[in-house]
């Protein structure tokens, strides 16, 4: 593997195409402002280093990055790029991620608007993550100790896993399919609408008119506060232990709440069973 180390790239396609190298302690900035530093390379290591510079790693293949920092002129970072990990770094301009497959994500700071749009098997560990549109049309996601703020987050995501994660959020879930949260907070308006066969496991769900329009949707021994005009429309099974303000028009299933406000019904083909277990 070559190593590459303690210099300064500014120029265009700087290290374009490059294979089994390892850089070191680089910086990628300068007058030159020059954009796609690693473009179509493989098998790249980079360590300590600098980006200030658009676009540095598209359509690449086998990358790890250590340690490292995207400023905010770094836009679309990762783009169009598989088996990706990233450690310790900070991924701070736009679109930082998009179109990526197989990318393990850990310990790391992101603050990135349209962060990590149609990507696929992305696992992200013990991260602060800030943005909206977080994630959108992700497929097979893994989140495990993720603090997540910024709205319209995981939207047309499938077939993903959320554990021991804080998500401070508004119109999240929106259209997901095949998703499990378990032993998470979820905070924010309008939650998870439209989704199908979505699962809360051991969850605090915090906010106004949460989970309306769902198929499929299960809530096992949840809270549910500061919830209002819930389950409207949806089709649902839900344990949840703590007092609900008030439950409108569910299709089908079954809710059991310790206790209730208001329960509006003016559907008369609803079959679904409210249980107050006072």
């Amino acid at each position: 593997m070559i190593r590459i180390e303690n210099q300064v790239f500014d120029e265009e396609r700087a290290l374009y195409g490059c294979e089994g190298i390892r850089v070191v302690n680089c910086r990628f900035d300068g007058p030159a402002d020059g954009e796609s530093a690693f473009k179509e390379g493989k098998d790249i290591e980079v360590e300590d280093c600098y980006f200030n510079l658009r676009y540095p790693f598209w359509h690449d293949t086998g990358l790890q990055i250590t340690n490292s920092e995207m400023t905010e002129l770094c836009r679309a970072a990762l783009w169009y790029s598989e088996d990706i990990e990233i450690t310790g770094t900070r991924m701070h301009g736009i679109k930082a991620l998009r179109e990526c497959k197989n990318v393990a994500i850990r310990d790391c700071d992101i603050i990135s608007p349209e962060y990590g749009w149609s990507s696929a098997d992305v696992t992200i560990r013990d991260s602060r993550a800030e943005g909206e549109y977080f994630m959108l049309r992700g497929e097979g996601l893994k989140l495990q100790n993720v603090q997540f703020k910024g709205k319209y987050s995981f939207q047309y995501v499938s077939d993903c896993v959320f554990e021991n994660c804080n998500l401070d959020t508004k119109d999240a879930f929106w259209h997901a399919r095949n998703v499990v949260v378990k032993n998470s907070i979820v905070k924010g308006e309008y939650m998870a609408w439209y989704c199908e066969n979505v699962t809360f496991e051991n969850c605090t769900i915090i906010g106004t008119q949460p989970l309306c329009y769902c198929k499929g949707l299960k809530l096992i021994n949840c809270q549910m506060l500061e919830a209002d005009l819930a389950f409207e429309k949806s089709e649902v099974e839900a344990t949840i232990t703590t007092p609900v303000i008030s439950i409108k028009n569910p299709v089908k299933g079954f809710i059991r709440v310790p206790a209730v406000n208001e329960i509006i019904s003016d559907n008369a083909t609803s079959t679904c069973e409210i249980v107050v277990e006072e």
